[in-house]
Protein backbone atom coordinates (compact mmCIF):
# COMPACT_ATOMS: atom_id res chain seq x y z
CA UNK A 1 0.00 0.00 0.00
CA UNK A 2 1.79 3.26 -0.73
CA UNK A 3 2.49 5.65 1.65
CA UNK A 4 -0.05 8.51 0.62
CA UNK A 5 0.61 12.83 1.56
CA UNK A 6 -2.23 15.09 1.01
CA UNK A 7 -1.07 18.04 -0.87
CA UNK A 8 -2.82 20.71 0.75
CA UNK A 9 -2.05 23.63 -1.68
CA UNK A 10 -5.05 20.97 -3.65
CA UNK A 11 -6.63 19.54 -1.14
CA UNK A 12 -8.75 20.92 1.56
CA UNK A 13 -9.54 24.30 0.37
CA UNK A 14 -12.65 24.81 1.86
CA UNK A 15 -10.62 26.01 4.94
CA UNK A 16 -7.55 28.13 5.45
CA UNK A 17 -3.79 26.58 4.68
CA UNK A 18 -3.20 26.05 8.39
CA UNK A 19 -6.43 24.38 9.28
CA UNK A 20 -5.85 21.94 6.29
CA UNK A 21 -3.04 20.03 8.41
CA UNK A 22 -6.11 19.24 11.03
CA UNK A 23 -8.71 18.43 7.84
CA UNK A 24 -6.09 15.98 6.25
CA UNK A 25 -5.11 14.47 9.62
CA UNK A 26 -8.59 13.76 9.83
CA UNK A 27 -9.39 11.86 6.67
CA UNK A 28 -6.61 9.48 7.56
CA UNK A 29 -3.30 11.10 6.03
CA UNK A 30 -0.13 10.54 7.21
CA UNK A 31 1.93 13.03 5.59
CA UNK A 32 1.56 16.26 3.77
CA UNK A 33 3.24 18.34 1.17
CA UNK A 34 2.38 21.53 -0.88
CA UNK A 35 3.93 24.17 -3.03
CA UNK A 36 5.57 26.55 -0.49
CA UNK A 37 5.92 26.98 3.47
CA UNK A 38 7.31 30.24 2.89
CA UNK A 39 4.13 32.83 3.93
CA UNK A 40 4.27 30.82 7.35
CA UNK A 41 6.49 30.72 10.07
CA UNK A 42 8.32 27.39 10.45
CA UNK A 43 7.01 26.97 13.45
CA UNK A 44 3.69 27.46 13.70
CA UNK A 45 3.88 25.04 10.67
CA UNK A 46 5.67 22.36 12.89
CA UNK A 47 3.01 22.66 15.74
CA UNK A 48 0.62 21.78 13.66
CA UNK A 49 1.97 18.75 12.09
CA UNK A 50 3.07 17.63 15.41
CA UNK A 51 -0.54 18.68 17.03
CA UNK A 52 -2.04 15.70 14.06
CA UNK A 53 0.73 13.26 14.07
CA UNK A 54 2.15 14.22 10.29
CA UNK A 55 5.10 13.76 8.33
CA UNK A 56 6.02 17.19 6.31
CA UNK A 57 6.74 15.08 2.81
CA UNK A 58 8.13 17.76 0.65
CA UNK A 59 7.91 21.80 -0.85
CA UNK A 60 9.15 23.57 -3.56
CA UNK A 61 12.28 25.37 -3.27
CA UNK A 62 11.43 29.29 -3.62
CA UNK A 63 10.14 29.46 -7.49
CA UNK A 64 9.92 33.64 -7.94
CA UNK A 65 6.65 35.31 -8.33
CA UNK A 66 4.23 32.20 -8.28
CA UNK A 67 1.25 34.89 -8.18
CA UNK A 68 2.13 36.56 -11.00
CA UNK A 69 2.60 33.80 -13.28
CA UNK A 70 6.49 32.38 -12.69
CA UNK A 71 6.31 28.93 -12.51
CA UNK A 72 10.48 28.29 -11.16
CA UNK A 73 13.41 30.54 -12.02
CA UNK A 74 16.21 27.61 -11.99
CA UNK A 75 16.58 27.99 -15.62
CA UNK A 76 16.93 31.95 -15.43
CA UNK A 77 20.38 33.04 -16.35
CA UNK A 78 19.61 35.93 -14.39
CA UNK A 79 18.41 35.13 -11.14
CA UNK A 80 21.51 32.67 -10.43
CA UNK A 81 21.97 34.56 -6.95
CA UNK A 82 17.94 34.82 -5.84
CA UNK A 83 18.11 30.57 -6.88
CA UNK A 84 20.95 30.57 -3.99
CA UNK A 85 19.25 32.77 -1.82
CA UNK A 86 15.99 30.27 -1.77
CA UNK A 87 17.81 27.21 -0.91
CA UNK A 88 19.12 28.41 2.04
CA UNK A 89 15.60 29.71 2.84
CA UNK A 90 14.49 26.06 2.74
CA UNK A 91 16.88 24.66 4.34
CA UNK A 92 15.67 26.77 7.05
CA UNK A 93 12.62 25.52 6.67
CA UNK A 94 13.22 22.19 6.25
CA UNK A 95 15.61 22.04 9.42
CA UNK A 96 12.36 22.64 11.74
CA UNK A 97 9.57 21.08 9.66
CA UNK A 98 11.56 17.53 9.51
CA UNK A 99 11.48 17.06 5.62
CA UNK A 100 14.52 14.93 4.05
CA UNK A 101 13.55 16.69 0.61
CA UNK A 102 13.05 19.56 -1.36
CA UNK A 103 11.90 19.87 -4.98
CA UNK A 104 13.23 22.03 -7.41
CA UNK A 105 11.00 23.66 -10.59
CA UNK A 106 13.01 24.84 -13.77
CA UNK A 107 10.84 27.26 -14.42
CA UNK A 108 9.67 28.87 -17.86
CA UNK A 109 12.03 29.21 -20.57
CA UNK A 110 12.84 32.56 -20.18
CA UNK A 111 12.08 34.49 -23.65
CA UNK A 112 15.10 35.11 -25.64
CA UNK A 113 17.55 32.43 -23.68
CA UNK A 114 18.92 29.52 -26.03
CA UNK A 115 17.95 25.82 -24.73
CA UNK A 116 21.73 25.43 -24.19
CA UNK A 117 21.72 28.35 -21.84
CA UNK A 118 18.77 27.76 -20.03
CA UNK A 119 20.26 24.19 -19.58
CA UNK A 120 23.69 25.13 -18.43
CA UNK A 121 22.04 27.42 -15.81
CA UNK A 122 19.53 25.44 -14.55
CA UNK A 123 22.63 22.13 -14.25
CA UNK A 124 24.90 24.64 -12.62
CA UNK A 125 21.88 25.40 -9.74
CA UNK A 126 21.04 21.77 -9.33
CA UNK A 127 24.64 21.14 -8.76
CA UNK A 128 24.60 24.07 -6.33
CA UNK A 129 21.62 23.12 -4.53
CA UNK A 130 22.21 19.31 -4.69
CA UNK A 131 25.63 19.72 -2.44
CA UNK A 132 23.84 22.40 -0.13
CA UNK A 133 20.88 20.27 0.78
CA UNK A 134 23.19 16.89 1.02
CA UNK A 135 25.45 18.52 3.87
CA UNK A 136 22.17 19.14 5.45
CA UNK A 137 20.74 16.18 5.12
CA UNK A 138 18.10 17.09 2.66
CA UNK A 139 17.24 15.16 -0.77
CA UNK A 140 16.96 17.28 -3.90
CA UNK A 141 14.15 16.33 -6.13
CA UNK A 142 13.13 18.08 -9.59
CA UNK A 143 10.17 18.08 -11.15
CA UNK A 144 9.09 17.47 -15.48
CA UNK A 145 5.71 19.20 -15.81
CA UNK A 146 3.53 19.01 -18.79
CA UNK A 147 3.72 22.40 -21.29
CA UNK A 148 0.02 22.00 -22.17
CA UNK A 149 -0.79 23.39 -18.48
CA UNK A 150 2.12 25.61 -18.63
CA UNK A 151 3.40 26.12 -21.60
CA UNK A 152 7.28 26.83 -21.89
CA UNK A 153 8.00 24.63 -19.02
CA UNK A 154 11.39 24.11 -19.48
CA UNK A 155 11.91 19.70 -17.54
CA UNK A 156 9.20 18.28 -19.45
CA UNK A 157 9.73 14.96 -19.75
CA UNK A 158 11.38 11.91 -18.38
CA UNK A 159 14.39 11.49 -20.69
CA UNK A 160 15.29 15.55 -20.04
CA UNK A 161 15.11 14.61 -16.94
CA UNK A 162 17.56 11.82 -17.60
CA UNK A 163 19.97 13.64 -19.26
CA UNK A 164 20.10 16.23 -16.76
CA UNK A 165 20.61 14.37 -13.97
CA UNK A 166 23.40 12.69 -16.12
CA UNK A 167 24.65 16.12 -16.49
CA UNK A 168 24.58 17.40 -12.86
CA UNK A 169 26.43 14.16 -11.33
CA UNK A 170 25.24 14.19 -7.97
CA UNK A 171 24.04 11.34 -5.91
CA UNK A 172 21.93 13.89 -3.65
CA UNK A 173 19.75 14.56 -6.99
CA UNK A 174 16.37 12.41 -7.93
CA UNK A 175 13.34 12.95 -10.18
CA UNK A 176 10.24 13.92 -9.01
CA UNK A 177 7.69 11.77 -11.12
CA UNK A 178 4.34 13.52 -11.30
CA UNK A 179 1.94 10.77 -13.20
CA UNK A 180 -0.55 13.57 -14.03
CA UNK A 181 1.95 15.52 -16.24
CA UNK A 182 3.41 12.51 -17.42
CA UNK A 183 1.04 11.20 -18.95
CA UNK A 184 0.27 14.40 -20.81
CA UNK A 185 3.58 14.50 -21.70
CA UNK A 186 4.57 11.09 -22.55
CA UNK A 187 2.37 8.19 -21.23
CA UNK A 188 3.47 4.48 -20.81
CA UNK A 189 3.46 5.12 -17.13
CA UNK A 190 3.95 2.39 -15.41
CA UNK A 191 7.27 0.96 -17.44
CA UNK A 192 8.00 4.34 -17.53
CA UNK A 193 8.23 4.51 -13.41
CA UNK A 194 9.92 1.04 -13.40
CA UNK A 195 12.82 1.93 -15.99
CA UNK A 196 13.59 4.53 -13.44
CA UNK A 197 12.79 3.56 -10.34
CA UNK A 198 16.11 3.77 -9.16
CA UNK A 199 16.29 7.60 -9.87
CA UNK A 200 12.40 8.61 -8.70
CA UNK A 201 12.22 9.57 -4.77
CA UNK A 202 8.75 11.17 -4.87
CA UNK A 203 5.42 10.45 -6.95
CA UNK A 204 2.54 12.72 -7.25
CA UNK A 205 -0.85 11.67 -8.56
CA UNK A 206 -4.09 12.85 -10.27
CA UNK A 207 -6.13 11.72 -13.07
CA UNK A 208 -6.54 12.71 -16.47
CA UNK A 209 -8.60 14.82 -18.16
CA UNK A 210 -8.80 17.13 -15.50
CA UNK A 211 -6.71 16.38 -12.85
CA UNK A 212 -9.22 15.35 -10.63
CA UNK A 213 -8.65 12.59 -8.13
CA UNK A 214 -8.13 8.84 -9.08
CA UNK A 215 -10.98 7.09 -10.76
CA UNK A 216 -12.62 10.07 -12.88
CA UNK A 217 -10.51 10.08 -15.52
CA UNK A 218 -8.26 7.54 -18.41
CA UNK A 219 -5.89 6.26 -15.92
CA UNK A 220 -5.53 2.76 -14.13
CA UNK A 221 -4.91 3.29 -10.81
CA UNK A 222 -5.61 0.09 -9.46
CA UNK A 223 -2.86 -1.01 -11.23
CA UNK A 224 -0.26 1.40 -10.83
CA UNK A 225 -0.82 1.22 -7.61
CA UNK A 226 -0.40 -2.36 -7.02
CA UNK A 227 2.42 -2.09 -9.12
CA UNK A 228 3.70 0.06 -6.82
CA UNK A 229 3.46 -2.20 -4.12
CA UNK A 230 4.94 -5.04 -6.30
CA UNK A 231 8.29 -3.42 -7.28
CA UNK A 232 8.31 -2.44 -3.44
CA UNK A 233 8.21 1.56 -3.99
CA UNK A 234 9.34 2.45 -0.65
CA UNK A 235 9.03 6.71 -0.94
CA UNK A 236 5.41 8.72 -0.79
CA UNK A 237 2.76 9.49 -3.15
CA UNK A 238 1.47 12.92 -3.12
CA UNK A 239 -1.90 13.39 -3.92
CA UNK A 240 -2.07 16.26 -5.91
CA UNK A 241 -4.90 16.62 -8.00
CA UNK A 242 -8.22 19.19 -7.58
CA UNK A 243 -11.08 17.33 -6.36
CA UNK A 244 -14.17 17.42 -8.96
CA UNK A 245 -16.23 18.14 -6.07
CA UNK A 246 -15.24 19.15 -2.13
CA UNK A 247 -12.05 17.44 -0.80
CA UNK A 248 -14.25 15.51 1.44
CA UNK A 249 -16.84 14.48 -1.33
CA UNK A 250 -13.99 13.10 -3.58
CA UNK A 251 -12.08 10.78 -1.02
CA UNK A 252 -14.07 7.46 -1.58
CA UNK A 253 -10.78 6.95 -4.13
CA UNK A 254 -8.82 5.75 -1.23
CA UNK A 255 -10.92 2.95 -0.36
CA UNK A 256 -12.43 1.81 -3.71
CA UNK A 257 -8.50 2.08 -5.44
CA UNK A 258 -7.16 -0.33 -2.28
CA UNK A 259 -5.36 2.51 -0.29
CA UNK A 260 -7.17 3.18 3.06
Amino acid sequence: MPKLAANLSMLFTEVDFMDRFDAAARAGFKGVEYLFPYAETAADIKARLDANGLTQVLFNLPAGNWDGGERGIACHPDRVEEFRHGVDKAIEYARVLGNTQVNCLAGIQPAGVSDDDAEATFVANLKFAADKLETAGIKLVMEAINTRDIPGFFLNNSRQALDIIEKVRSGNLAFQYDIYHMQIMEGDIIPTIEQNLSIINHIQLADNPGRHEPGTGELNYHNIFAFLDKVGYQGWVGAEYKPATTTEAGLGWLKTHGVA
